[in-house]
């Protein structure tokens, strides 16, 4: 009986730790709050592609961020050209610091950048049968003087095939300090498991 509660319990924080799908690289165990307006997103959350058009309020609880930060927004496993699986880039925004401001117990970052890659919502192909995407968002600290690297700056300006762990060796980034993921399948008829 003791046996079956610990292992219940490792299993309850190994699924809260969980703030990026199983089995993508880089991960963390920090989770980066994400309000699309009054909707927070808990790790893996379906969505509607309606309800996440506007780039989102994001932050993180329990901690202070005093420096600057750079978010990345991309889709991981998208369905590329020829059914080939693939990575998209919805944004890549630098310059995200304090804004003195909370949203239920949330301090909020935000930024007036908008690049080096904009923000786009999602909106995953139509597919038979219907294929959840993951929408991954990683909260990373920002070098100084931090600079798209050359060798990436035509995936960053086309967004297909974004390699996020290269783009971090090449781009001095540290693994990321926060993490947070949403789902949205094709249509706009996507159950949401959350009212809000």
């Amino acid at each position: 009986m003791l046996f079956y509660t610990i292992a219940s319990l490792l299993l309850a924080a190994t699924t809260l730790a969980q703030t990026t799908p199983a089995g993508f690289t880089p991960s963390t165990n920090m989770t980066l709050d994400v309000y699309y307006g009054s909707t927070y997103i808990t790790p893996g959350l379906m969505m509607k592609k309606s309800s996440v058009q506007k780039a989102p309020v994001v932050g993180v609880t329990g901690t202070e961020l005093p420096g600057k930060y750079l978010l990345a927004f991309i889709v991981y496993n998208s369905q590329g050209t020829g059914g080939k699986r693939t990575t998209v880039l919805h944004a890549l925004l630098q310059d995200y610091a304090a804004a003195n401001q909370k949203q239920n117990g949330t301090n909020v970052i935000t930024t007036k950048a908008t690049g080096p890659s904009s923000y786009f919502g999602p909106a995953p192909p139509a597919e038979t049968p219907k294929h959840p995407h993951n929408y991954i968002f990683l909260l990373f600290e920002q070098p100084a003087n931090f600079a798209v690297p050359a060798s990436h700056k035509q995936t960053v300006q086309s967004r297909m095939g974004f390699d996020i762990v290269k783009f971090m060796a090449d781009a001095g980034l540290k693994d990321p300090i926060a993490g947070n993921y949403l789902q949205v399948q094709s249509g706009d008829n996507t159950k949401r498991s959350f009212q809000a």
